[in-house]
C-alpha cells in the first residue's frame, strides 16, 4: 500500500496493519528528503499507542539495485536513438541539489550515493556498447547558501561554450514527473541550452510505472520482510544484495551520527504578505509606537498630549 503524510497513521489503523516495510521513493538517501520523512514517521510512532510497538524496517536507499539501474539504462538507450548521431550525444545527469553543509557538516551520504548511482548506470550502458560522454550536475538550488556543485544551469552554459551540440538530460533523482522535470528541465533548461549553442536537446522521462522498475521495488520489499523488527546490519555502507535495513532510529543514527541541527535551505528575505514579513512589520510597528511614547513623555508635546490622552505638563 502507498502511504502519504499526514494520513499515514489513520490508514495503518484502518487497515489493521501490524508490520511495515518503509520504502521512501527517493533512490538516493539524503537527510533532507528520506531523512526528514523518516524522522516525521518516527515521531508519529512514538506518540501513538497503536504505532509505538509497530514492527517495521526501512529501505533507506535503493539506487544500486539491478532492476532500477537497468530501467534507467533502458530509458537512456531509448532516448539516444532519437538523435541524428546518438554516439555524439552528451548524457547529462541532473540531480536535485542539497545545501553543501548537509554533506560537509552533517555527513549526508547523498553526494556519494548519487555519484555511485551514475557510475552504475554508465557501467550498464557500456555493457550495451554505449560509451557516450557524460556529466553530473545539481539543480533546484534556492537562497544564498552554497549548494552542491556543479550547478545544472552553469554546466549547460559551459557545455555549449565548449562546443557540445547534442545533450540528453537525465533527471536522475526523480522517479515521477513534476514541476522540476516538466518546467525546470523541459522549459527553463531547454531554453538555456538552445541559447548556449546546444542544437539538439532531449530528456529521459521519469521512471513512473516502468515495469522493470516497479517489479524491482516489489522485490526489494519482499526481500526485506524477514528483517521486519530486526536490528540494523552493523555496516550500513556495505553494498550487499539486500539493501541496508533497520529501525528508523538506528538508521538515522548511523547516517547522521551527530544529530546536529542543519541550516535551513532557504535563508533569503521574503517579500510580500508572508509570515516572515508579517513578523518583521509587527516588530517595526511596535518600535515606532514605543519611540513615539518616549518622545511624548520626555518632551510633553505631541499628538497624545494635544488629544488629551496624556496629561499636559511643562
Amino acid at each position: 500500500m502507498r502511504l502519504r503524510f499526514p494520513f499515514t497513521p489513520l490508514q495503518i489503523k484502518q487497515d489493521g496493519i501490524t508490520k511495515l516495510v518503509v520504502l521512501p521513493l527517493y533512490p538516493q538517501f539524503s537527510i533532507s528528503t528520506s531523512g526528514s520523512s523518516l524522522r516525521l514517521l518516527e515521531s508519529i510512532f512514538r506518540e501513538d499507542e497503536y504505532l509505538v510497538n509497530m514492527q517495521h524496517t526501512v529501505i533507506p536507499s535503493w539506487y544500486q539495485r539491478e532492476g532500477y539501474i537497468k530501467a534507467m539504462a533502458s530509458l537512456i538507450e531509448g532516448e539516444l536513438k532519437k538523435f541524428k548521431d546518438p554516439d555524439k550525444v552528451m548524457i547529462f545527469f541532473s540531480a536535485h541539489g542539497v545545501p553543501l553543509a548537509y554533506v560537509e557538516q552533517a555527513g549526508d551520504p547523498y553526494k556519494a550515493e548519487m555519484e555511485e548511482c551514475v557510475d552504475l548506470i554508465m557501467e550498464e550502458l557500456e555493457k550495451r556498447q554505449i560509451t557516450n560522454a557524460y556529466t553530473l550536475a545539481y539543480q533546484s538550488r534556492v537562497g544564498p547558501v552554497e549548494w552542491l556543485k556543479p550547478y545544472t544551469d552553469e554546466t549547460i552554459v559551459d557545455l555549449g561554450q565548449k562546443g557540445v551540440k547534442s545533450l540528453l538530460a537525465v533527471p536522475i533523482s526523480f522517479v515521477s514527473e513534476h514541476i522540476e522535470t516538466l518546467e525546470e528541465i523541459d522549459v527553463e533548461y531547454k531554453e538555456l541550452a538552445l541559447k548556449s549553442g546546444i542544437v539538439e536537446w532531449g530528456r529521459v522521462p521519469a521512471l513512473g510505472c516502468e515495469p522493470t522498475f516497479i517489479s524491482d521495488l516489489a522485490d526489494a520489499v519482499i526481500e526485506s520482510l524477514p528483517y521486519v523488527g530486526a536490528m540494523a546490519v552493523s555496516n550500513l555502507e556495505a553494498r550487499q544484495s539486500l539493501v541496508p535495513l533497520g529501525s528508523v532510529e538506528e538508521l538515522l543514527a548511523a547516517y547522521d551520527t551527530k544529530r546536529a541541527e542543519l541550516p535551513p535551505p532557504v535563508t533569503v528575505w521574503e517579500w510580500g504578505w508572508t509570515k516572515s514579513a508579517e513578523t518583521w512589520n509587527g516588530r517595526a510597528a511596535m518600535l515606532a509606537v514605543l519611540a513615539l511614547l518616549v518622545l511624548e513623555v520626555t518632551t510633553g508635546e505631541g499628538f497624545l498630549h494635544q488629544w488629551g490622552i496624556l496629561p499636559l505638563f511643562h
